[in-house]
């Protein structure tokens, strides 16, 4: 498993890279990085996330289609902050994701994390819709996500993919603080 792990973390770090520069090449990465994912979870029996995978995939092709549609008088879909509307409504769901995968997880497989693991979940569901309305706020979801799931892997046994996840976070925080800017010099 070593070497799918290991070429889903560099196809990773590219993802990564090209959301950090605000590019849409991210969106067919994110299709790809998925499929590779799928199996590498399903074989560690981290299920909720094998199964965020799924939602990944779909929601690449999502992130696609929104970034590619010109806003009004921009030509691109500018960086901006989440509606403050928006917050609540969220946050709701987040916790009903995590309450739904929680009991999924608990009743019907072996996962021997299923609240880390619905937490990672439920929170990575939410910050990919962020993402794809291109939303400021959705790094700070992630730095989230990416600290919980470095140690998750780490107790897991998937060094690469831990790895890949410190990376993530340290690549979350630098990219908040870049879409910030580039979020203020477009403005």
């Amino acid at each position: 498993m070593q070497t799918i792990e290991i070429i889903a973390a560099i196809i990773a770090l590219v993802y990564i890279y090209l959301e950090y520069k605000a590019s849409k090449w991210l969106w067919p990465v994110g299709v790809i990085m998925p499929i590779l994912y799928i199996w590498i979870f399903f074989q560690s029996k981290i299920y909720a996330y094998m199964g965020i995978n799924i939602y990944y995939f779909f929601a690449s092709i999502y992130g696609w289609i929104q970034w590619n549609r010109p806003a009004p008088d921009e030509g691109e879909l500018p960086i901006t902050h989440m509606p403050k509307r928006l917050f609540l409504p969220l946050g709701a769901i987040t916790v009903a994701l995590y309450a739904a995968i929680a009991f999924l997880l608990i009743r019907f497989t072996d996962s021997p994390v299923p609240y880390v693991d619905s937490f990672t979940s439920a929170l990575s569901i939410i910050a990919m819709w962020v993402l794809a309305h291109k939303h400021v706020e959705q790094w700070l979801l992630w730095i989230a996500v990416n600290v919980v799931s470095c140690g998750l892997y780490a107790w897991q046994g998937l060094y690469p993919t831990s790895i890949l996840f410190g990376i993530y976070t340290v690549i979350s925080i630098l990219g908040y603080f870049k879409w910030l800017r580039m979020m203020r010099t477009s403005s």
